[in-house]
């Protein structure tokens, strides 16, 4: 029987590994709800039993049931019938019925409604694993987000309409934010919520792109100030779909065929507002973006992890010049780099996860249960100021970076099959469909960069670097850490350079600053995890036996050593063009684009 979970030697480490028994203590609140409801855990250690026992089912559905329908499911797609109805392809809705009877589709929501209140870092491991079988399906199961708007935001008569129901997984949903002339820029949103003289909410207008549009919930972005430009006159609004609900066509798309991608007109749909007016585009949608663009890099991670498997499967088996192709250096160079990119990729998620878990817990303590000792509730405070800054620029960094290093990785395991792997017969030449729209959706790549470099520049990267570099580690490593000094130098000297030259000049050479950043912190996180004290054995290649294995702590070295000596004259170059002061972006892009085509 496959198991997405059990079989994976590096998220069976990191889950060790990461102090998930401090997660869990801040995540259940001191564990007070156990005996009130059912499966609230009593203390750390049945949290972590509980973790392991949900992530190990999600495994098995996902490799015996999900993935052997994926290819079905993307040469299906989905159906818009006559009477506007969507119907998903069997696969789906099938594994939607299977996620539902296995109880996870209530992952982060908390126990009163029938939640299992789990922690982010589990809610991306299983992301993960869902995308590896299938990144379509993880486009309904990974919008869970939607109910924990709701539940952050909403009054508690929305919260009991729904999320009892989003627990048992009786309803999905859709975040409705994108219209035609309204994309990146949803400061530029014109579907219109109109109140009536009773108080009644009615919206009204087209929005477009929107996954998973015929879901039973919508939470909508509207403008509800007619006279007020800007995000400032826009309000959050849920609705039921229904008959003012309109799906007018679905999109015929390069991937993800099994996520239905709808173009929708609100014919004056009855709905209610979420939380505050005005507040929809600066407070609360932002807090649901930032939730689904850990849940892009999780479905990165997870398409990376399949296209890789079919690389390195084909690679130990495919002869030409009488010998396995992963005999040949290019190839192996191809595929230690893919293993590599997809570890760091997972490293740099999963302590997004970590710090966002933190900063909701210290946000809910301050709001709910502050600290009576004055001198506690400052460190409080002075905790969840930290963790913001952090947690707002590690979560555009590892969308940015999860969903470039997986199209690389399916990029490269396309290449790897050769011809082979351009034809259908292979998942490869799917999962490089599917892989692209990473980059686009939930805010472009560009748009990552743009968030991630304010964190660059303020300094927030330099102290999280700080801070990871006096974790305890190996002394063998001493001299990776002395490289990672150079480049967090390095990266001053060009943080320096560019305040020199104003904000402009930081958009400008945004990507080389933040990959700079992301390289060391991704250098320290594989240096701690080389410097682990779990004791635990891993499988490697050996020749033709595949059945050799090394300590976990060993094998991270390797890996660590790799990824930060490789780096380094990547470091120094980008910094180099960094502070060379070219312009020519500004100065001379007529010049160098030429005119537009004419038609």
């Amino acid at each position: 029987m496959a198991n997405f979970y059990t079989d994976n030697s590096d998220i069976q480490f990191l889950f060790k590994h990461i102090d998930l028994r401090r997660l869990a203590e801040v995540c259940e609140e001191g564990f007070k709800h156990a005996g009130t409801f059912d499966h609230a855990p009593a203390d750390a250690d049945e949290a972590v039993t509980n973790y392991d026992m949900v992530l190990n089912s999600i495994g098995r559905l996902s490799g015996d049931f999900i993935a052997p329908r994926a290819e079905d499911v993307d040469r299906q797609g989905n159906v818009l019938n006559e009477d506007g109805s969507v119907s998903y392809a069997p696969g789906v809705r099938q594994a939607i019925e299977k996620l539902a009877q296995a109880q996870v589709m209530g992952f982060t929501l908390p126990h009163r409604f029938g939640g299992l209140n789990f922690p982010n870092i589990i809610y991306s491991m299983a992301i993960e694993i869902v995308s590896r079988a299938d990144a379509a399906l993880m486009n309904i199961f990974g919008l869970q987000g939607i109910a924990e708007t709701i539940n952050a935001f909403a009054s508690e008569e929305i919260k009991q309409k729904y999320l009892h129901d989003f627990s048992a997984g009786k309803l999905t949903g859709a975040m409705v934010l994108t219209e035609p002339d309204a994309g990146s820029d949803l400061q530029s949103v014109k579907l219109r919520a109109i109140q009536s003289a009773d108080g009644q909410w009615f919206l009204h207008g087209v929005k477009r792109f929107i996954t998973n549009g015929c879901g039973d919930v919508l939470l909508v972005l509207a403008r509800s100030e007619p006279d007020r430009a800007g995000g400032l006159g826009l309000s959050l609004f849920v609705c039921d779909r229904g008959p003012t609900v309109h799906i007018r066509r679905l999109e015929d798309k390069l991937g993800i065929h099994g996520s239905p991608t709808c173009e929708i007109f609100f014919d004056n749909t009855p709905c209610r507002i979420i939380g505050e007016r005005q507040r929809g585009l600066v407070t609360y949608v932002m807090s649901l973006m930032n939730g689904a663009r850990i849940g892009i890099a999780a479905q990165s991670v997870g398409i990376a992890e399949a296209a890789f498997r079919v690389a390195r499967d084909y690679a130990s088996t495919r002869k030409q010049f009488a010998v396995a192709i992963e005999k040949l250096p290019a190839v192996r160079d191809m595929l230690i780099d893919m293993k590599i990119d997809i570890e760091a990729g997972r490293a740099l998620l999963y302590e997004t996860s970590r710090v966002v878990d933190l900063e909701i817990a210290c946000e809910k303590q301050l709001e709910t249960d502050p600290p009576q000792d004055k001198e506690k509730l400052k460190q409080l405070k002075n905790d969840s100021r930290k963790l913001k800054r952090l947690a707002a620029m590690l979560t555009p960094m590892s969308k940015y970076y999860c969903s470039e290093m997986a199209n690389r990785v399916a990029y490269d395991s396309l290449q790897v099959l050769g011809g082979s792997g351009y034809m259908r017969d292979y998942a490869s030449e799917r999962h490089t469909r599917d892989a692209r729209i990473t980059t686009i959706y939930e805010g472009t790549s560009q748009l990552q960069i743009v968030a991630a470099v304010r964190g660059v520049c303020s300094g927030t990267a330099e102290k999280f670097a700080a801070e990871l570099a006096e974790q305890p580690c190996d002394p063998a490593l001493k001299d990776l850490l002395e490289t990672l000094a150079e480049g967090s130098a390095r990266l001053n000297e060009a943080i320096a350079f560019v305040k020199e030259n104003g904000n402009e000049y930081m958009d400008l050479y945004g990507r080389p600053l933040v990959d700079i950043a992301i390289d060391i912190i991704n250098g320290y996180l594989l240096c701690g995890q080389a410097s682990t004290k779990v004791q635990m054995d891993v499988p490697v290649a050996d020749g033709a036996d595949n059945g050799q294995t090394v300590p976990v702590a060993q094998r991270k070295a390797i890996i660590a050593r790799r990824y930060i000596t490789r780096n380094a004259p990547k470091t120094a170059a980008r910094a180099s063009l960094i502070k060379s002061g070219d312009k020519s972006t500004f100065n001379d892009y007529g010049a160098l684009v030429g005119p537009v085509p004419a038609e």
